[in-house]
């Protein structure tokens, strides 16, 4: 009801679209052309232009152009409806709840779901600092045996993994996460969890004076010759809590993001897997800003 209340039409929305990129009061704007504050005016038009012209030059501004709007067929009020249920939700909107909320195709509802996912809730680039937990997970479960496979007992000494094991690894994204404790989060797909791809991606995300609090996993040996601290817990051992040396906070994310994704999504192509984490990522980041949700991401359509 406040969402309607507060955009009831096409026209509200585009007002607010002017008012929050061009004019605060909704009359006066910078003309580009006259390169001073004019007054424009909104002139109803056959062609319907979402445009205001100077009174000066006749110069029009239009309030969609440079956004995820520009250019599209759909409604500006379907477009707001649509960011207001993707604020509204913990769990995530599909595609075909979309369809069926704003009468629109599958194809149309699936692109401003992925609009709104890499341009509205992108990272911003800001480097993690303090305390610092790493983890890597699959959203795709565990690999299962091929079915009719029988159990074989491991043999005692090094093991060696099939072509199959390593087939199925392959055919699994790996999704790593770094939080900050009390802070933000940053989440992204990786090739593989083997090999220096994750020390990389720490040390691009990761301001030096940090420390960073990992499992036992390998690859993350050689992280205290980049950060003032590196502290792990071995979860091999059977340790999960010793002192403040724990990764409950990276894994809780995982604890939400997988079963959001199995119970919203059934299945997420690897190809556009990123825009999810942006999405899981954005939301959990965004509780900290003083301001509503829906508000955040009308300013980051303005932009």
């Amino acid at each position: 009801m406040e969402f309607m209340r507060d955009f009831p039409d096409d026209a509200a929305c585009l007002e607010h679209l002017w008012r929050t990129r061009y004019s605060q009061d909704g009359e006066h704007a910078e003309c580009p052309k006259c390169a001073c504050e004019r007054v424009f005016r909104r002139y109803n038009t056959a062609q319907g232009r979402q445009s205001w012209t100077c009174t000066g030059c006749g110069h029009h501004v239009h309030p969609t152009a440079g956004t995820i709007f520009h250019k599209s067929s759909t409604s500006l009020h379907l477009w707001f409806f649509a960011i207001y249920m993707m604020a509204s939700t913990r769990c995530g909107v599909s595609a075909k709840m979309l369809e069926r909320e704003l009468g629109v195709s599958y194809k149309t509802a699936w692109r401003m779901l992925r609009l709104i996912r890499t341009e509205l809730m992108a990272d911003d680039g800001a480097m993690l600092s303090g305390d610092v937990e790493v983890d890597e997970a699959s959203v795709d479960g565990k690999p299962r045996r091929p079915q009719g496979a029988a159990r074989r007992q491991i043999a005692i000494g090094p093991s060696r993994r099939s072509e199959a094991a390593k087939l199925r690894e392959r055919s699994r994204a790996t999704v790593f996460a770094a939080v900050e404790r009390g802070g933000r989060i940053k989440a992204t797909v990786l090739p593989s969890r083997r090999g220096p791809q994750l020390n990389r991606q720490i040390i691009e995300w990761v301001e030096p004076e940090s420390i960073i609090i990992t499992d036992d996993w390998s690859s993350y040996n050689g992280l205290d010759r980049h950060f003032i601290a590196h502290s792990r817990i071995n979860h091999s051992a059977g340790w999960y809590v010793q002192g403040s040396t724990h990764t409950n906070t990276v894994e809780g994310f995982f604890g939400h993001l997988k079963p959001a994704i199995k119970g919203t999504y059934r299945k997420v192509s690897h190809r556009w897997l990123q825009g999810y984490l942006n999405e899981f990522t954005w939301r959990r980041n965004a509780r900290y800003s003083p301001t509503s949700m829906f508000e955040q991401l009308l300013d980051n359509a303005a932009v």
